[in-house]
């Protein structure tokens, strides 16, 4: 009998101790690539923090600032530990920024940093709502009371018209300050503050179809009916009131507008402030006056452009806690009116209209 294998038998050990090196091979293999993949990963945490950090710092994306800046702040602030790191991360992700003030805290995960740029509270902000009717002086105030800046500057800003996107031969900026709820970012100047304000006007009045030629009329008349009327359903009606009378070239006896030109801020107005010659005073001239006298909202401006269908010509109300207001056609009848509301002021003393 032959002492040599069979040469199919041959093949098949050489073929299984091939795989078996092979597998030993791969064993191997494996066992180092996890071993650089784990060096790899401590190595990317050795360059970032973990956690949602502590403490807290204030970062600025400006408009048009790219990933790679915003990451070069992050690390310069001590948010994240490394620029790099948070880069890569953001390019991950596909990360979108939008310009505003951010509060985060420092020694943050890259992630966690992100995460919270991308939350809405994360975004600092000065919230002040505006009312309808009030003057230009006083929502000065309160936006300077709101957002911390000077009321100089405000004041200052108010007074470049052109700056503001207000035609300058308006006689200042009072009745373009759009009544509303705004957020403004820190990083605002308070020119910046007034052109959103005055932009939002102009929106509200493209809403409305109002043309540049229009707007100095509608929002004259618009703030007039803002500071008269007190009911909704009255806005209409006031406006109704004030464009019979300029059809007719009647004054219209706003004792609003002469409060405005006398400097004060009261419902009722004396027979000196009435007599007064002044571009508001609508006792002494007919017409509207030469511009508006508060910062009117939709409402107002919607009653401007259209006035509920009726011949009154006099409105007077007669209880300034409810609003009743009396619509009358004939002098004889709004002088009943204006007897009832006398009675009411008698009745109590001290009220001021606020």
């Amino acid at each position: 009998m032959s002492n040599q294998l069979p040469a199919r038998n041959y093949r098949r050990r050489r073929t299984l101790v091939v795989v078996a090196i092979l597998l030993i091979l791969g064993l191997v293999l494996g066992y180092s690539n996890r071993g650089q993949l784990r060096a790899i990963y401590d190595g990317i945490l050795a360059r970032d923090y973990t956690g949602d950090g502590t403490g807290s710092v204030t970062l600025v994306i400006n408009q048009g600032e790219s990933g790679l800046g915003v990451a070069a702040d992050l690390q310069k602030l001590g948010v994240v530990k490394n620029s790099d790191v948070v880069y890569r991360l953001i390019v991950a992700r596909g990360t979108v920024f939008y310009p505003g003030t951010y509060k985060l805290h420092q020694q943050m995960s890259s992630g966690a940093a992100l995460d919270l740029i991308a939350n809405p509270s994360a975004l600092v902000v000065s919230k002040v709502t505006i009312k309808e009717g009030l003057r230009l002086d006083v929502v000065l105030q309160q936006l300077a009371a709101a957002t911390g800046k000077p009321l100089a500057d405000f004041t200052a800003a108010a007074k470049n018209l052109a700056a503001l996107g207000i035609p300058t031969s308006e006689p200042s900026a009072e009745g373009y300050l759009f009544p509303a709820t705004y957020s403004f970012d820190p990083g605002m100047s308070a020119s910046q503050i007034l052109g959103q304000m005055v932009a939002r006007m102009h929106d509200e009045l493209t809403r409305y179809g109002v043309s540049a030629a229009e707007t100095h009329r509608v929002l004259t008349l618009a703030s007039i009916i803002q500071k008269e009327a007190r009911q909704t359903g009255d806005f209409y009606k006031v406006s109704r009131v004030f464009t019979n009378r300029l059809a007719i070239n009647m004054p219209l006896q706003s004792d609003a507008t002469v409060s405005y030109g006398s400097g004060g801020h009261t419902v009722t107005t004396t027979d000196a402030e009435r007599a007064a010659q002044n571009g508001y005073n609508t006792y002494a001239r007919t017409g509207l006056p030469i511009g508006p006298i508060s910062g009117p909202g939709s409402l107002a401006i919607d009653a401007a452009l259209h006035p509920a269908a009726g011949p009154w010509l006099y409105f007077c109300a007669i209880n300034l806690k409810t609003g009743e207001t009396v619509f009358s056609t004939t002098a004889a009848e709004h002088a009943a009116a204006v007897l009832k509301f006398q009675a009411w002021i008698r009745a109590n003393p001290g009220w001021n209209g606020n």
